[in-house]
């Protein structure tokens, strides 16, 4: 087994190599002047199971490149398996028609990884789940329900005071699992969006009056509607209100936003590279998942049950 990273996340997959104990395949990921991605590996790789590690979070599609242009090379070669292994999967919020003329971008990306050569993929908290039907290979899609519930117990000391909650009606199944895991109850914060974007909360379904409420989703982007559905909340007399999300993407002005919101705490995993401006941040803690990925990458090399993961 070979783990070969690319540059989106270089110190989630070194955390990896370190849990595995596997030291990383030696390869570089280049620039030609042009910007054109040039990929050259440094060890011998033919007849291997090897792990490509590369999230395709902002700059997306350079990202999504790098990622192609190293699974082609480990094709050419003469790789035995290759598995993606991408802990955000991006373009995962394009899974459906939204309107006439307009395309269903995830299901391109799973064909383009699927052509590049890639024998399976193993990726963390889809947007929706039936991305995994996009693919027309295996495809492993890991939670981090069981790193969030532990951590939520390690900071709460009174379970019967949390509230979990869903910001959105399409996030109830995520946010049940977590309810579900830690014995809590669930409310569900009723939004529309006026336009892509924006949204505005409508309604609180829950009692959430006095209650510790923890907003949990997989992808938090300019923060617009996680701050609004905190304070909403508030407004509806919640004792305090934190989020725990599985991507920070994080972009534009969703830093000014969290410092300004009536949010307790911001917890994100590291599955997108996290800058130190996000690290240093008062309100932002991040949970690793190297432990949850490397230990999913060893079971799928000694062909072991990955779902007993979440047992």
């Amino acid at each position: 087994m070979k783990l070969l990273s690319a540059n989106s996340n270089r110190s989630l997959s070194q955390n990896i190599g370190t849990y595995l104990d596997m030291p990383l395949t030696k390869a570089r990921v280049q620039r030609f002047a042009d910007n054109e991605i040039f990929v050259t590996i440094d060890e011998n790789v033919r007849g291997e199971d090897v792990f490509v590690i590369q999230s395709t979070s902002f700059p997306a599609n350079d990202n999504l490149m790098e990622l192609l242009i190293c699974i082609d090379a480990l094709t050419r070669a003469s790789a035995k398996r290759i598995t993606a292994v991408i802990p955000y999967f991006g373009y995962a919020r394009q899974d459906r028609k939204v309107g006439g003329r307009t395309p269903i971008s995830a299901k391109l990306v799973a064909n383009l990884i699927t052509r590049a050569g890639a024998h399976r993929v193993l990726t963390m908290d889809l947007h929706a789940g039936q991305i995994q039907g996009f693919f027309d290979i295996p495809t492993d899609n890991l939670v981090a329900i069981p790193f969030m519930a532990r951590d939520i117990k390690d900071q709460y000391s009174n379970a019967a005071e949390i509230m979990i909650v869903s910001p959105d009606v399409g996030g109830v199944v995520r946010a049940r699992a977590l309810a579900d895991r830690l014995g809590g109850d669930l409310a569900i914060v009723d939004k529309r969006r006026p336009r892509a974007g924006e949204s505005e909360v409508m309604n609180i379904i829950g009692e959430v009056e006095g209650r510790d409420c923890i907003l949990f989703d997989d992808i938090v982007d300019s923060g617009g509607t996680l701050v609004n559905a905190a304070k909403a909340l508030v407004e509806q007399g919640a004792k305090s209100v934190s989020a725990y999300i599985s991507h920070g993407v994080l972009s534009g002005e969703a830093l000014n936003r969290v410092d300004k919101s009536v949010l307790k705490e911001l917890v994100i995993t590291d599955s997108i590279e996290v800058p130190e401006v996000i690290r240093n941040h008062p309100k932002i803690r991040i949970v690793g998942v190297a432990p949850l990925i490397g230990e999913a990458i060893r079971r799928i090399a000694n062909e072991e049950s990955v779902s007993k993961l979440f047992d």
